[in-house]
């Protein structure tokens, strides 16, 4: 109880704070996002929408998006070793015992998301991201076929007309090594951004070894006033070594520990256990802008993915192309009154894979077992209305038509003909409303339909098996909320509760000798309430001893139940869902002082996680500290350089980020890291 006693304190502290006088007449920024076509104010917006800026990116470690996206509400990124992320919007885990499903991700104006519902976010390094913008609920109607969310993520580019160029070195315990380089120019109608970076780290845990080089580069050329064309490339070439789950006693003997070997099933150390993943992405955007009224955007993309799994029971190798389209018309009228904006457009992708599995005979690959064909292809048209009433009432009305077929084809140990898998025409609506009531407090409410169909990594799981009977996962979101903000931004509120009903919920069932295969169990309820707090206790000043001081707090309540739901033949409707603590809280502090000196501390909370669907088996709660420390105004032969150094898990906490759900054996847990440290520095050329 005496963790959720911080976030409501904190909010009477903040409403109390902001009665007090500003000790300067200066007003921050107003936040404006885009989540819907259109920029607007973070204020005026319809839905569950939160933002990562690049303030917000840089206080964190530079090498894990996880703890900077575990600061937003109703949102859990876990790392079950360096490089392996998972992501989990409003909802649990039992789709994706690795890698990231049922959440669309894109990157600038493309999706990062295939055809195949596979999204490699991990290859992405944190320093090509100018900021990250998260969808929270179902956004079928826009974006396509999602059931959790949508997370749109900025590249890293230059604004003004300049040079820039800076180099980031980091070092840190387990073996951590981060470099970057960054080159930014901007001429008059033409900007061009390079990143590059190279990553590694010796990890925790045994057998836990990552290393990833990542090349970026963004174009955007401005060939008419009205009219630009916007590039983008990225290559990356990732590899990390996955230690595998240990048991409660195994873990509580040596979390450091790679999972030991067991009967006849060889260790991940004896068998090379790990993953290799090359993947190449361009894509082109042009943006024109055809009179006062109309615009028309249109995008194409391709990607090339060689990822290589050699694991316990065999060695998987796959080779996947992505092509694809995204295009929008819109036509804008705005009158004394009303202002109008209407977008038409479409998405269509199609992802092939040659997918491959052998024997795995101490990390090389043997025989073979099975070889399969796979084309998966994702059409949507979409429509989506927006109106502005005398600049209180903001309706938005959306909808979109959705089509999903794979085609299959077996080429061993038995040769079969290519088959056709076609689902439903699905029409996922949605219907939302923001009221101004005054400069400072705002209202929402909206309702909508999620829709996700089954992944290729679902449909051909690791037994090998094609499962044309696997549906896709549907259901209706319902949520209300309410913003405060005051006139100078100093102090803002966000409170939103929802009520999601899932049906055929996709979940993961093990066989007998440990390989995976999804089913259709049943259906969820979910009742969230999520709240944000945030406040500049001193505003950015150049008098006073402490020149800024600001507090951030999140508060996540998830009561999510399972509906109708069968584990083989026992009925577990009513127990909780498996993978989601009930409790989060998470609260930042950053204090600026002069000479540019800083602190930033933040503290998370977590509750305990129930790790099988029966409620049997528990992850203990945890409490994370995490510190840093920098001096940005130092100076070297006239070279600006900021050093930095931080601490993560200061309390030395024993706790598992990424735990196997309903795992055999009861391996459920992947120990994180105890107590470590990082340094570096930034260059300014």
């Amino acid at each position: 109880m005496k963790q959720l006693i911080t976030f409501p304190m904190l909010v009477l502290t903040l409403t109390g704070f902001s009665q007090i006088k500003p000790d300067t007449a200066k007003k921050l920024e107003e936040v404006v996002i885009r989540p819907y076509f259109s920029a607007q104010p973070l204020l005026r917006t319809t839905g569950a929408v939160a933002i990562l800026d690049k303030k917000a990116l840089d206080q964190q470690p530079n090498s894990s998006l996880v703890t900077a996206v575990n600061t937003i509400s109703g949102v859990r990124m876990e790392e079950r070793s360096p490089g392996s992320y998972r992501l989990s919007i409003r909802g649990s885990l039992l789709r994706s015992p690795f890698g990231i499903r049922n959440v669309k991700i894109y990157f600038d104006e493309f999706p990062l998301t295939d055809a195949g519902g596979n999204s490699y976010l991990n290859a992405l390094d944190l320093s090509a991201i100018q900021n990250i913008q998260i969808l929270k609920g179902p956004q079928s109607s826009i974006y396509g076929a999602n059931s959790g969310g949508v997370v749109l993520i900025a590249p890293n580019t230059i604004t003004t007309d300049s040079t820039r160029l800076s180099l980031n070195l980091t070092g840190g315990s387990f073996g951590l090594f981060h470099e970057n380089l960054n080159l930014g120019k901007k001429w008059k109608n033409y900007t061009l951004n390079i990143n590059q970076s190279y990553q590694r780290s010796d990890g925790f845990r045994d057998h836990s070894k990552m290393e990833r080089k990542y090349f970026q580069v963004h174009q955007k050329w401005d060939y008419t006033p009205k009219s630009n064309l916007t590039a983008l490339l990225f290559y990356s070439d990732l590899q990390y070594e996955t230690p595998g789950g240990l048991t409660a006693a195994e873990y509580e003997l040596n979390p450091g520990a790679s999972r030991p070997a067991f009967g006849k099933t060889r260790s991940p150390v004896e068998q090379q256990a790990g993953i290799y993943s090359k993947t190449f992405y361009a894509g082109v955007t042009n943006n024109w802008q055809l009179n006062s009224q109309f615009k028309q955007v249109f995008s194409a993309f391709t990607s090339y993915t060689d990822f290589k799994n050699p694991f316990l029971t065999n060695y998987e190798h796959r080779k996947e192309f992505t092509i694809g389209i995204r295009t929008y018309v819109e036509y804008f009228k705005k009158s004394e009154d009303v202002t109008w904006r209407f977008n038409l457009g479409l998405e269509a992708a199609k992802t092939a894979s040659n997918i491959e599995n052998r024997d795995n005979d101490y990390g090389i690959p043997g025989n073979l077992q099975a070889s399969d064909r796979l084309k998966a292809m994702t059409d949507f048209s979409y429509a989506h209305l927006n109106v502005d009433i005398f600049q209180k009432l903001l309706l938005e009305f959306s909808v979109s038509g959705n089509l999903y077929q794979y085609k299959y084809e077996r080429k061993a140990p038995v040769a079969d003909a290519q088959k056709t898998k076609n689902f439903d025409l699905q029409f996922m609506p949605r219907a939302a409303l923001s009221y101004l009531l005054n400069k400072e407090l705002s209202l929402r409410g909206s309702v909508s339909r999620g829709y996700s169909p089954p992944t290729l990594a679902e449909i051909r799981a690791s037994d090998n098996v094609i499962n044309v009977d696997l549906q896709p996962e549907s259901g209706w979101n319902y949520e209300t909320g309410i913003r405060y903000q005051t006139e100078d931004r100093r102090i803002s509120l966000d409170l939103n509760g929802f009520y999601y009903h899932l049906k055929n919920a996709i979940v993961r069932r093990l066989n007998e000798n440990g390989t995976e295969f999804f089913i259709n169990a049943g259906g969820t309820k979910q009742w969230g309430l999520e709240a944000s707090a945030s406040a500049w206790l001193i505003l950015p000043n150049n008098k006073t001893t402490i020149r800024e001081l600001s507090i951030k707090s999140a508060y996540t309540l998830s009561r999510f139940k399972f509906d109708h739901y069968l584990d083989r033949t026992v009925d577990l409707s009513g127990k909780d869902l498996t993978g989601v603590p009930k409790n989060v809280i998470v609260t930042s502090i950053d204090l600026q002082l002069p000479k540019g000196f800083y602190i930033f501390l933040q503290h998370n909370y977590t509750s305990r996680i129930p790790l099988t669907d029966a409620n049997t088996v528990y992850a203990r709660d945890y409490h994370l500290v995490q510190s840093k420390i920098g001096w940005k105004e130092l100076h070297i032969a006239n070279t600006p350089i900021e050093v930095f150094a931080g601490a993560d898990n200061l309390l030395n906490q024993n706790y598992s980020l990424g735990n196997d759900l309903n795992a055999a054996g009861g391996r459920y847990f992947n120990p994180a890291a105890t107590r470590s440290f990082y340094a570096g520095l930034n260059i300014h050329f």
